[in-house]
């Protein structure tokens, strides 16, 4: 569904640097200016959540700041909305399964 155009994805490549963070533990890399809801969907996550009460999977769907669907746990803070962060070197992004637990 979400995909970047070609003719932008020739030119950005030259320019962008990329930016490794982990995604569940696991390493990726986007690039610099990327949101953390581009970069989950630029590496092949597309369900960032799931709800709680029916364990439904969201992604993110408006990409500014509306719907909620792209709720994430970033270093450890969580219902962080992905579409509103930067991604950043060395953040830990991960994916929230059900309610957010107190501590996080």
């Amino acid at each position: 569904m979400f995909r970047r155009l070609p003719e932008i994805e020739t030119a950005l490549n030259a320019a962008a640097e990329a930016v490794a963070f982990t995604i569940d533990g696991r390493p990726a890399k986007a690039r610099a200016g990327d949101s953390v809801a581009a970069a989950l969907l630029a590496n092949g996550v597309t369900a960032c959540r799931n709800t709680p009460v029916s364990g439904a999977a969201r992604g993110p769907y408006c990409m500014m700041g509306i719907c909620f669907d792209c709720l994430v746990t970033i270093d450890g803070t969580g219902n962080r909305q992905g579409c509103q962060v930067r991604v950043s070197p060395g953040m830990a992004v991960e994916t929230q399964n059900g309610k957010r637990e107190v501590e996080r």
